[in-house]
């Protein structure tokens, strides 16, 4: 074998063929391993051993893996906070403390006895032992992410409990270091104690006004990225300033984010794009050259320390996830699910047994040996592949049980859903386009119909032009988001007429606009376009203008007029809302009347219960200039509007655009007008009048009264 590896000049050191070599088991591992119906993260591990210097020593591990491989396992971490459901885990914050409680004792119990009166091992050695059981790395988590079940009560749970668990084990493991670098005395736990809450205030305080003030000065999508994971790696570095492990740091940035990255928004999608495709298999692949099978065939005392290990940590962590299951009257996938998710050690566990190998009993004599490196090591490639594959079997059953407990909650609302955007203010274009994404349903990825129309009088060709500009503008921001789209260009006499013939040629349900710009005093706020497609089409119309980027938003406001309900589009556009609520993880508070709120909460807590929503009257002493005062910079004010001759019509509507003209001019802003029964303006004749179904409402309204008079 030495032969042979000195014949073909092995390990191979050239950084091309390395990095060929990393990627091409990449993109193979999955291939191979999913043809043996084994987890993706399985066979990165396996390769990682196979190339390893312990197995044909193909690769050596040089300090790419160290540098890539971190910064995998932070990533790791990082989008499992960024994919957290916040209101989830606010929900279930008692049961992630109990479990995580669970998770660390219970293992860490076991740790001590193991390594005290099986292994033998010293006091202090013992309780680093114990530590290592105690905590866990969310190795598996991406599986979770592939089959949806992010958002499921056991993963939540779960991520909440790694968090409580690894700090429990991180603090233990600082008293530990500090006996012996000088004692854990009074001023120890107080400067430990200041700088956690330096941590804290840096994460919790600072972190989100710069993301937000960022976010709003720069929308390059290199520079976000870039500035994304400039923050991670800050976190990161702050918490291990603080004494914590830079996973911790990590993670605790994905929740700071997750209020600003929308799971539709094409950041989102490149985050976990690079993070999947590069660094966590480069981590993974990392893990496995690090472990060495051969003491296992040679040495009884090493496989006796393995043997140890993986029984000890994995019967402890499936006691606290059975335990936690039943207290919580959870499912047996649930508790799977668990236990999977804390059953794997790998980031946490090296970093603990290498602070091990640092602290010395005595002058040479460290407090663990090699032996014990290998043998956590190899707990940690046998402890990934029990937690992959049990992680892989809770998820694809937690998800046949939710279709099948789910199937009519989960059925799509509004089957006709084609949502149109004219494209012909470039300005408007990236937002307009977002918040469409976030509008779609995502069970019937259908995609978005983009619309630039063109004038035909166009001699020189400059708007044909500035259509193809527009166009790819928008087919941009939905391929950075993985969205379909339907790019169309349309010659018109008119922009009216040519927007609604493509919007009945494509069977469109709805058409989303950016809100008109005046450029003079005497424009109207929605001006003649946005007004002409209300009086031609009596189907939904949104019309739009942020001042801030959407995914700042901080809380949306919403105006409901008195007898929304009983119009035909009344829970299209409360889905519409609650979509956009939910991706960016904002609040929603609706102004409207009692029974009106009534049916909102009711569709709510039924498809999107983990919508954040609030309820306040709404009647004619609630005037738009109160709302403007409660309507700040950094919230969406929407109007739901209505075409006269419409049940939810009121007179006061006739000063809408007046009002909102004084009052938002410098503010975000959403008009809907719902789907409401009649015919379009555009399509009556002499037979049905203009304004016959509105005049016949004024006088029943009329008639009533003076009935009510006589009586």
């Amino acid at each position: 074998m030495d032969s042979m590896t000195q014949y073909l000049n092995l390990p191979i050191t050239n950084h091309t063929w390395v990095f060929f070599i990393v990627l091409a088991i990449i993109l193979l591992a999955p291939m191979i391993f999913s043809k043996l119906r084994i987890p993706h993260l399985i066979g990165m591990i396996l390769a990682g051993v196979l190339i390893g210097e312990n197995g044909l020593n193909i690769l050596q591990r040089d300090s790419s893996f160290e540098l890539f491989g971190q910064v995998g396992i932070y990533y790791i971490m990082f989008l499992a906070g960024l994919e957290m459901d916040l209101v989830g885990l606010k929900q279930n914050r008692s049961e992630g403390l109990i479990f995580g409680a669970f998770t660390a004792i219970i293992p860490f119990f076991f740790g001590y006895i193991a390594g005290y009166y099986f292994l033998h091992y010293s006091h202090s050695a013992s309780m680093l032992l114990a530590c290592i059981f105690a905590s866990h790395t969310l190795v598996s988590y991406p599986i979770v992410g592939r089959y949806g079940v992010s958002k499921h009560k056991s993963v939540v749970i779960s991520v909440a409990g790694t968090m409580v668990a690894l700090l429990f084990a991180l603090i233990v493991l600082a008293a530990l270091a500090g006996r012996f670098k000088g004692g854990t005395g009074w001023l120890f736990w107080l400067l430990f104690i200041g700088k956690f809450a330096i941590f804290c205030f840096v994460l919790f305080f600072l972190f989100p006004r710069i993301i937000r003030w960022f976010f709003r000065s720069y929308s390059d999508a290199v520079m976000q990225f870039i500035f994304v994971l400039s923050m991670v790696f800050l976190a990161a570095a702050t918490a291990d300033f603080c004494g914590l492990e830079g996973i911790l740091g990590a993670f605790l940035s994905g929740l700071v984010f997750n209020r600003y990255i929308p799971r539709s928004a094409p950041l989102n999608n490149r985050v976990e794009f690079v993070g999947n495709a590069i660094f966590i298999p480069y981590f993974l692949i990392g893990v496995g050259m690090l472990v060495n099978v051969k003491p296992l065939f040679t040495s009884t005392t090493a496989q006796i320390v393995v043997l140890v290990m993986v029984v000890a940590g994995t019967l402890s962590k499936y006691i606290a996830a059975i335990v936690s299951r039943r207290i919580f009257h959870l499912g047996s996938f649930s508790g799977l699910m668990m236990f999977g998710l804390s059953e794997a050690h790998a980031a946490g566990a090296l970093a603990m047994v290498m602070v091990g190998t640092s602290l010395e009993l005595s002058p040479g004599v460290p407090l663990m040996d090699n032996a014990v490196l290998d043998g956590v090591v190899v707990m940690i490639l046998i402890t990934c592949i029990i937690s992959s594959i049990a992680t892989d079997q809770a998820a694809r059953n937690l998800k046949l049980e939710d279709e099948e407990l789910a199937v009519d909650e989960k059925k799509p609302i509004n089957d006709d859903e084609k949502i149109l955007i004219p494209v012909n203010e470039p300005e408007n274009i990236p937002a307009i386009v977002q918040t469409g994404i976030m509008m779609r349903n995502p069970v019937l990825n259908r995609g978005l119909i983009c619309l630039n129309v063109v004038n035909e009088d166009d001699p020189t060709g400059t708007l044909m032009l500035q259509s193809n500009e527009y166009l790819a503008l928008a087919e941009k921001v939905c391929a950075g988001a993985d969205v379909k789209v339907q790019a169309q260009r349309r010659l018109a006499v008119n922009f009216v007429n040519g927007v609604i013939h493509a919007f009945r040629e494509n069977d469109a349900s709805e058409i989303l606009v950016g809100l008109h710009r005046r450029r003079t005093p005497s424009d109207s706020l929605l001006g003649q376009f946005a007004q002409g497609l209300i009086s031609g089409l009596n189907r939904q119309i949104i019309i739009v203008r942020y001042t801030i980027p959407i995914n700042t938003i901080r809380k949306i406001i919403v105006a409901v007029p008195e007898r929304a309900q009983y119009e035909t589009g009344f829970y299209r556009w409360v889905e519409r809302l609650l979509r956009v609520t939910a991706e960016i993880g904002c609040r929603i508070d609706f102004h409207a009347t009692e029974e009106t709120s009534h049916l909102i909460r009711a569709y709510k807590n039924r498809f999107h219960p983990n919508v954040r929503d609030e309820y306040s009257p709404f009647d004619d002493d609630v005037s738009l200039e109160l709302l403007a005062q409660e309507t700040g910079a950094e919230n969406l004010f929407v109007l739901i509007s209505a075409r006269k001759g419409t049940i939810s019509y009121e007179k006061r509507m006739s000063k809408m655009q007046f009002m909102l003209s004084k009052y938002f001019s410098d503010k975000n802003l959403m008009i809907i007008y719902p789907d409401q029964n009649g015919e379009a303006t555009d399509t009556t004749n002499f037979t049905e009048p203009h304004g016959s179904i509105y005049h016949s409402s004024k006088m029943s309204q009329w008639f009533s009264k003076w009935i009510s008079k006589i009586g």
